[in-house]
């Protein structure tokens, strides 16, 4: 038999990002008759799911905008920011003998580390509690009649009970790596990240800081906590990092996620295409892991030869959209996926709940604009960056700046709703497009230190180096952000110009930091010369034009005015001392 169900929105999967568009749109709107399809029978799936950790628009989305703040904490870690790791010249056969740079104190806007099963069942069973929400699986044998022009699409689709068929004007893609919709549209474009990955789970808790010789007590009772601090380490995204490559280590209730990505120019696929290779590969690397991982059961796995790809278009004023990596994916460094279903899943819902079809046309123009522009912002950093993973200085002075970046640009405009916002959105693109040009000149400025440092000081250092993110002063300032809530939108473009001046400032920092280093000269970092020369349109890292400029700057004893004193171009050389943390509203890690 047929059954006919004509619905006002069609999704097509049930993983996370089919889950939240249809949570958001029955908040938004409960009257919504939604039909969602999946061709697995296993739904919620049995197999464990990658994608686990959230940062703070991912972490508010689910939590205030979904309504699902007791789930998270009664079913999931919170999470202790994200935590990076280098080995020194001991090679890194106990926790206490790594440098790691991190934010010591807990994020205010909550973060979490993800079960993904549990939290796509718990939004499938609250989507299942409205009436307008109708679910078949498995699906097979669908077929799509694309309409346009405000059209209805039709649909077809088998069920174990029959035949299912409807119109409908929104369709959306939420299927994956199966991109429904980009394929039928011709629309699936290659990424410039040519990135791979093996990951998997293993049963129980893998305490990093246990990782050594070091008794229970001696644990507790290390001077160094006084810099790092006392929140367990493993409740953090945890990166031990290398050239070309980072290894996670993530906490879930009984179990801990674990995964390699990596470089294809870098690091052999063949070499850790399987957990136990990838096991072995890790522990050459890092010696501590020897002391636990070979021992654990292993649970669950996955992999993926390329992790990012690209899309043309991901929304369409005909009435479909795709969300998730149905779409478009960059990688997981910095845990952007739940950011990227967050702000898309957002701007799909204003658009369906949109019913003047002028009003959508010119809301489809300034919203594919916009997931355009919130995506490639992290292209330069993962293309280019993945060499300087390889150093702990490189890899704190960029990350420091992406982080401010999106404090400001990503997390502010967020928790302000101002993304819907059009009288924001032109001005807030105009004002990002701004730090696109001098992104990627200092991307690879701080790459030219990088390979300028493999050929004269390729040592590590002999002690660990503690460096806590908020030394670059100019983070915290963008931290602030958290704070402002409730602004208009042209309050919104007045704070974002303030910051977009102290970005613009912190880049200056990092290249007067770069080549006070390079010079071996800490005028650099002073001089109001040298400092007042530094052009960030025409930025290339070259050691002899710094070399020229250097030598012209006059005798003074006058000093550039930085915001706030920085810390001294020597500070990854050594020993690390007590972090001061600079004087400033509590919290805000990523």
């Amino acid at each position: 038999m047929e059954k006919n169900t004509d619905c006002d929105v069609l999704i097509v999967g049930s993983g996370l990002a089919g889950l939240c568009l249809a949570r958001q749109l029955l908040l938004a709107e409960p009257g919504l008759h939604i039909v969602m399809i999946d061709r697995r029978a296993d739904v919620p799936r049995t197999q464990q799911k990658v994608g686990e950790a959230t940062v703070q628009v991912s972490g508010y989305y689910y939590a205030r905008v979904l309504e699902l703040e007791e789930h998270l904490l009664c079913e999931h870690y919170m999470k202790y920011n994200l935590r990076f790791y280098w080995k020194t010249a001991t090679g890194g056969h106990r926790y206490e003998d790594v440098s790691q740079s991190y934010i010591r104190g807990l994020s205010n806007i909550v973060t979490y580390q993800l079960d993904r099963n549990k939290i796509e069942a718990e939004l499938l069973r609250v989507n299942r509690e409205r009436p307008g929400f109708e679910f078949y699986a498995p699906a097979r044998d669908l077929e799509i009649d694309l309409a346009t022009g405000g059209e209805l699409h039709s649909f077809r689709f088998r069920t174990e009970e029959g035949v299912v068929s409807g119109r409908t004007p929104w369709v959306i893609d939420a299927a994956g790596r199966s991109r429904i919709l980009a394929k039928k549209l011709g629309l699936m474009r290659r990424s410039p990240i040519r990135h791979g990955t093996t990951f998997f789970w293993v049963e129980g808790l893998v305490d990093i800081e246990k990782l050594t010789d070091l008794t229970p007590r001696q644990i507790r009772l290390r001077p160094d906590r006084s810099a790092l601090g006392h929140v367990p380490a493993f409740l953090a995204t945890n990166h031990f990092c290398g050239e070309g490559y980072w290894f996670w280590v993530i906490p879930l209730h009984g179990r801990t996620s674990l995964g390699l990505v990596f470089d294809s120019e870098k690091v052999r696929r063949e070499d850790v295409v399987t957990p136990a290779k990838c096991i072995e590969w890790v522990c050459r690397e890092y010696p501590m892991f020897a002391r636990d991982l070979p021992h654990r059961k292993i649970v669950s796995r996955g992999g993926f030869d390329d992790f990012a790809h690209d899309c043309a278009q991901t929304l369409s004023a005909d009435g479909w959209a795709m969300v998730g990596e149905a779409g478009r994916f960059t990688d997981p460094l910095y845990s952007p996926g739940g950011d990227l279903i967050s702000i898309y899943c957002t701007l799909v819902t204003d658009a369906i709940l949109t019913r003047d079809r002028r009003e959508l046309q010119e809301k489809v123009r300034l919203y594919e604009g916009l997931e355009r522009a919130v995506y490639e912002a992290y292209v330069p950093s993962f293309a280019v960056g993945y060499e300087s993973l390889g150093d702990q200085e490189c890899f704190s002075l960029r990350y420091a700046w992406e982080l401010a970046i999106y404090f400001s640009f990503y997390v502010f405009p967020f928790i302000n709703d101002m993304f819907t916002d059009r009288s924001f959105v032109t001005g807030y693109l105009r004002r990002f497009s701004r730090l696109g040009p001098i992104n990627r000149r200092l991307q690879d400025f701080v790459l030219g230190y990088y390979r300028w440092k493999k050929e004269n000081a390729p040592e590590l250092p002999a002690e660990p180096v503690f460096f806590e993110f908020y030394e670059a002063w100019a983070l915290k300032m963008a931290e602030t952000c958290f704070y402002k809530v409730g602004v208009s939108a042209d309050e919104a473009k007045q704070i974002l110009d303030g910051q977009l001046a102290n970005l613009e400032e912190m880049a200056r920092w990092i290249v007067a930091h770069i080549s006070a280093n390079v010079l071996d000269d800490p005028r650099a970092l002073h001089h109001p010369d040298f400092v007042r020369g530094i052009d960030l349109e025409t930025l290339t890292f070259d050691p002899a034009a710094m070399r020229e400029r250097m030598a012209l700057c006059r005798d003074t004893e006058e000093r550039w005015t930085w915001n706030f004193e920085p810390p001294p171009h020597t500070r990854f050389r050594g020993v690390s001392a007590e972090v001061e943390m600079p004087v400033a509203v509590a919290g805000g890690a990523r």
